[in-house]
């Protein structure tokens, strides 16, 4: 049986979309085109996974206003969708790019979820993990979430025999870790804040991803946006992959994207360092696309070739 691919957005949004002529401080901007969608980062992973032919279902919240909106738009997603309703309403988050590839996202923290709501949830995802192959966590809980959330995920997820993606920032990396997902995805900013320490050079940043390995992942993926990502795994050593040099247009959502690109290739028997390409790949795709775009597998199999797989011998 084709095994589904479990995504789960706890704090989703509307995401307005503007792009504007350029951003500069203390000087007026031009708004160009304004849009809407359902965002979040779980999202974002369902919607590029849909479009590499993988079989996904999209775990996530919604409530009042908002929440109304983020539904109207989610039906333009054919992938299957498990609403979890909740009292509040839901994130309405603001993007703002330009064509120089600049962008500011302001995003609200998210509406308290009760006991009974994270429970609610929790029960949605163990009652699909029996047909899944991956749980992936994205994105950030709302405030007042309780910590252990995304650990008693994972812990289900292994139960199930569940590979797991974790994605997220702060207290929830931090206890998410401590769960062993099989992957853990931070950014730069993500990283630095997790060991409380800026990474600047290559070296810093290979003995990041190993620190990181050594609270409970079994491979650590951090991305470094348009210079590729540098990994710590349990099967291939210490990898890195820089994409080729493209005009960036809008990095957002570009890290969804890569996501969703490793775990359908690991999904699909390829190797680590393989998967790592195309979500390198997928990643950068998405960066050349204007607003917050993601890429399809024809765009993301353009630049395939072009990324360079190193491993990093210590």
């Amino acid at each position: 049986m084709n095994k589904t691919i479990l995504t789960l957005t706890v704090n989703p949004a509307v995401d307005r979309i503007v792009t504007v002529d350029r951003l500069v401080f203390e000087d007026r901007a031009y708004i160009e085109t304004t849009s809407e969608a359902a965002g979040g980062r779980g999202i974002n992973v369902s919607r590029v996974l849909n479009r590499f032919g993988a079989k996904t279902t999209a775990i996530t919240t919604s409530g009042r206003e908002a929440g109304r909106k983020f539904e109207e738009q989610l039906q333009h997603d054919s992938f299957d969708k498990e609403i979890v309703k909740i009292r509040s309403s839901i994130r309405l988050n603001i993007a703002i790019s330009d064509h120089q590839g600049l962008s500011v996202k302001l995003n609200e923290r998210g509406p308290k979820l009760s006991k009974m709501e994270q429970d609610r949830i929790s029960k949605a995802v163990e009652r699909l993990l029996p047909t899944a192959s991956w749980l992936m966590l994205c994105g950030s809980v709302p405030p007042g979430v309780d910590t252990r959330f995304y650990p008693r995920l994972i812990e289900l997820a292994n139960q199930h025999h569940v590979e797991t993606l974790l994605d997220t920032d702060g207290e929830s990396l931090l206890h998410g870790l401590e769960a062993q997902p099989t992957i853990v995805k931070p950014n730069q900013s993500e990283a630095e804040r997790l060991l409380n320490t800026a990474l600047i050079t290559r070296s810093q940043q290979i003995d990041a991803v190993q620190r990181i390995k050594a609270l409970g992942p079994k491979s650590v993926v951090l991305s470094l946006g348009s210079r590729g990502v540098i990994a710590a795994t349990s099967s291939e050593g210490v990898l890195e992959v820089v994409p080729p040099q493209v005009h960036s247009l809008c990095p957002i959502g570009a890290g969804d994207a890569m996501s969703a690109a490793i775990v359908w290739a690991l999904s699909n028997g390829e190797s680590f360092g393989d998967a790592l390409r195309w979500g390198v790949a997928a990643g950068t795709a998405s960066s050349k696309l204007p607003g917050v775009a993601l890429a399809n597998f024809e765009q993301t199999k353009e630049i395939y070739p072009h990324t360079q797989l190193t491993r990093i011998v210590l």
